[in-house]
């Protein structure tokens, strides 16, 4: 099935992605392989070309990968043609022994992590790689300068920073020139946008792709809530006999040709309905409404 596109850099991808991160959160019990291969397939049949991951998408310390690996395994086993899909994956954030969590932006450590982010995904380069987070212990410029170099050496195709801040984006811009940076991944919701709001701004207007992670509010319980907390999204819904998690991907679509939702699933089901927004077109009046919930 073929779906609308929008463009990361020199990527076309599905205008809704999948994050893949549900299916091993990060000290819980993994959902079953078979689950997680359905829902990655689900994804696929539905048109997404964009799958986001993480190496510190895993259960526990010493399963590093355990994401990475699983979608690899979905786009092996997929009945369908994979050529065209994308796969963005991080690093930057460690975890040790005992679950002891930190970061670490520099040259040596990101090549490492990326090298085995490589070995996870069975491939020879990564579509979209991002630093996840910044590393307060150097300069931010360091660390977007070691992911330059790895892109010199053929490792990454296009380079994403992930949590970061207007200052932030404006150093990777000047360290990697013009359209050298191709995404930005910062959490984004109704309920979730006092800090990312400007940086979405900001991304439209210097051609940069805005990646929402947790779109409909996160694993904690943001997406039972959209109707309940917002009677524009439950009307909206009611009007369309659609689900309010279509209602709010659409209208972060239609915030800019360079916003690219990431929905996370679990199930098949959760995807397919998510899918659907790339189709639902709301009004001027519906899309006004919506806009009223970040201003």
């Amino acid at each position: 099935m073929s779906a609308p596109t929008r463009r990361i850099g020199s990527l076309t991808v599905s205008a809704v992605g999948l994050g893949a991160m549900p299916v091993s959160l990060p000290q819980a019990a993994p959902v079953p392989e078979k689950q997680a291969i359905a829902t990655f397939h689900a994804a696929l049949d539905a048109g997404i070309t964009f799958f986001d991951t993480a190496d510190i998408y895993a259960p526990t310390w010493d399963t590093m990968g355990f994401n990475e690996r699983l979608v690899a395994e979905a786009l092996r086993t997929w009945h369908g043609d994979t050529s065209g899909v994308v796969v963005a994956t991080k690093g930057g954030i460690t975890r040790g022994e005992g679950e002891k969590w930190g970061r670490d932006g520099s040259l040596t450590y990101l090549r490492s992590a990326l090298e085995k982010s490589l070995t996870a995904l069975d491939r020879d380069s990564v579509d979209l790689y991002y630093w996840h987070r910044p590393d307060r212990s150097l300069r931010y410029a360091e660390g977007v300068e070691a992911l330059a170099t790895l892109q010199q050496e053929g490792l990454i195709r296009e380079i994403g920073v992930s949590n970061a801040n207007i200052e932030e984006i404006a150093v990777a811009q000047e360290v990697l020139g013009e359209g050298g940076l191709a995404a930005v991944q910062n959490q984004f919701s109704p309920t979730y946008f006092h800090d990312s709001r400007e940086e979405l701004r900001h991304c439209g207007e210097h051609g940069i792709a805005f990646v929402p992670f947790s779109p409909l509010g996160g694993v904690g319980g943001g997406v039972r809530g959209l109707r309940d907390r917002f009677p524009q999204v439950r009307r909206i819904s009611d009007a369309h006999g659609v689900s309010p998690q279509q209602v709010v991907l659409a209208w972060e679509l239609s915030l800019g040709e360079h916003v690219i939702p990431i929905p996370g699933a679990s199930r098949p089901t959760s995807i397919t309905d998510s899918a659907k927004a790339m189709s639902l077109q709301l009004t001027a009046e519906e899309k006004a409404e919506l806009d009223a919930i970040i201003e």
